[in-house]
């Protein structure tokens, strides 16, 4: 009797995945963000459409060059634009085909040498003056009181308040850093009403089998009942609730404020105030290291709460200030 196993009929071979779905998945085993997932798809989308459909890995140096030079000259987009492209298509080069892609020579989009729009303490003021009492106007002010990034603010969640070291944690900040910025006091009493009222929407989602905040990376297998925690729910939370993008199927979250949400709350206070500068929620940055500069902060301590890598680009804040985290007095309490 012959005991060995039933042979297994052959299977067929699991179909290999779809370019840009292999472009989504390595950026997710990176942990890259979700922007720049959907940036890189889509650069990479338009460079394949550009050239007819054909396969990244039937082209080269040559198509590469061409598409980036249609968008210099042709499509005349700003040099960010353009770098942004070319990091797509070398991640796709190098970490998808696993190609090296010899130095490309492309005609380069211009990159002027501007000043960052900067606004004066009164000019502020009167801004914040007709901000509405509502969470778009809190984040607004604290746009301006930490110089944090737009969606850096979004993201926070209420673990970040640390009101006993009176600081913000800024938590994968671009390049994926953490660091901290000073709480502004006179946010304090709000941001309580504002972390008062997550905590009763927190509750009814409960109540409702839901109140599961999404985790980054792999968090939630480690500590399985952590998103149903107060602490990390968002600080400032969308009005719905949403299926992550990340997680087709999956269950029901409530995910931070969509982004778009404070640039028109910004747009209204600023034409109601009657200032003629253009004013966007990064000018409120500008204006935070502008004004902390002109109060005598060194630019070292100003680049560790910007979050910048080099200090070179701290050092553009000196050719707009009027005057050639711990300890710092945010300049929103100057007013």
């Amino acid at each position: 009797m012959n005991d060995r196993p039933a042979e297994l009929p052959p299977t067929a071979a699991t179909p290999k995945p779809k370019l840009l779905d292999q472009v989504r998945a390595k950026c997710r085993l990176l942990h890259y963000s979700w922007r720049t997932e959907n940036s890189y798809v889509a650069w990479i989308r338009r460079f394949i459409l550009f050239h007819a459909k054909r396969h990244p890995r039937d082209m080269g140096r040559t198509e590469v060059e061409c598409f980036l030079s249609n968008l210099a000259v042709e499509r005349q987009v700003a040099a960010s634009t353009q770098n942004q492209a070319l990091s797509a298509i070398l991640f796709l080069y190098q970490k998808i085909l696993e190609l090296d892609l010899p130095l490309v020579d492309a005609i380069r989009a211009k990159r002027p040498a501007r000043l960052p729009t900067v606004l004066s303490l009164d000019e502020v003021r009167r801004i914040i003056g007709k901000l509405p009492r509502n969470q778009a106007g809190l984040m607004a002010e604290l746009l301006y009181g930490t110089g944090m990034r737009l969606m850096e603010c979004c993201r926070l969640r209420i673990k970040d308040v640390d009101f006993d070291r009176n600081q913000v944690i800024v938590r994968e900040g671009k390049g994926d850093k953490d660091r901290s910025v000073p709480l502004p006091v006179r946010t304090r009493d709000r941001l309580c009403e504002q972390i008062e009222r997550v905590r009763r929407i927190h509750a009814e989602d409960l109540s409702r089998g839901f109140g599961r905040a999404s985790l980054p990376n792999a968090l939630f297998k480690k500590y399985p009942n952590a998103d149903r925690e107060l602490g990390w729910q968002y600080l400032f939370p969308s009005s719905g609730l949403c299926v992550d993008p990340r997680e087709p199927g999956g269950p029901l979250r409530r995910h931070h404020c969509h982004e778009s949400v404070l640039p028109k709350t910004l747009r209204r206070a600023v034409l109601a105030a009657g200032v003629q500068k253009p004013v966007r929620c990064h000018t409120l940055r500008h204006s935070f290291a502008t004004h902390l500069l002109e109060d005598g902060k060194d630019i070292r301590t100003i680049q560790e709460l910007l979050g910048h890598a080099d200090v070179s680009t701290t050092m553009i804040y000196t050719h707009v200030s009027t005057l050639g985290a711990t300890g710092v007095r945010s300049p929103l309490d100057r007013m």
